[in-house]
């Protein structure tokens, strides 16, 4: 919840004129809020930025006050959605089912869903890290069929290291990110797991991006805080492969 209209269009305009070269190896996503959506959208238009929107409901139209469904969003200009963000799930109560019936919506309306997992601190310290993120994944893909999954993007964000200043190491979060690959390699079958893009999202920093990048089932990065200026953005979008 940051930005006013006019300052989230200075930032996307910041952002698309820090692209100037192509970029053929990556993609670049931002996802303002419902306020700034159409005015983004129109200040990035013929650049090679993506537009998603930070949530949705999954109905279509309907008495539900306050909520904004899949077809506003495609109408505005959007291919994304964020889907089942931590703050969503601890913040305002969303259940498991609710982010499943979230992620068949934005399927069904030809949205890419950006699906968020994670486990809070308490089950970290707990070692139960993997029976949540399983859970997670599976309540909100198994509707999904193999070729509907392979269009879907994972954000693992563990609870923990969002907005905290702690980061998991590259090496614990390339332990669930492999998890991750290898139970959609089971439900869904190892093509669709070998293409599906799993990214990190917890307090990525330029500082720590490159270290995070590095691993081999690390495949981009849900930026968090680091986003709110197109400087410290912009050296994430260009990672040092190290």
């Amino acid at each position: 919840m940051y930005k006013t209209v006019p300052e989230g269009v200075a930032l996307a305009q910041d952002i698309r004129a820090g692209l100037a070269l192509p970029l053929k190896d990556r993609d670049v996503l931002v996802a303002p809020p419902f306020t700034a959506l159409a005015a983004v959208a129109e200040a990035l238009r013929g650049s090679d930025v993506l537009l998603g929107a930070q949530n949705m409901h999954w109905e279509r139209e309907g008495a539900f006050t306050g909520e904004i469904s899949p077809a506003m969003l495609k109408q505005v200009g959007c291919s994304h959605v964020i889907l089942g963000h931590s703050e969503r799930r601890h913040i305002f109560g969303e259940s498991d089912d609710m982010v499943a019936r979230k992620t068949r919506a934005a399927v069904d309306n030809g949205l890419t869903p950006i699906l968020c997992v994670g486990e809070t601190l308490p089950e970290r310290e707990s070692s139960l890290t993997l029976e949540v993120v399983e859970r997670q994944l599976e309540r909100a893909l198994r509707a999904l069929t193999p070729d509907e999954a392979s269009r879907a993007v994972v954000a693992y964000e563990p609870v923990w290291a969002i907005g905290t200043g702690r980061t998991a190491t590259p090496a614990q979060a390339q332990e669930v990110h492999a998890f991750i690959r290898k139970r959609l390699s089971a439900t869904h079958g190892e093509p669709v797991a070998a293409a599906l893009r799993i990214l990190y999202g917890g307090s990525v920093k330029p500082d720590n991006v490159d270290g995070l990048m590095a691993e081999p089932d690390v495949d981009g990065a849900l930026v968090g805080g680091a986003c709110l200026k197109a400087e410290s953005f912009l050296r994430i979008v260009h990672y040092q492969r190290v």
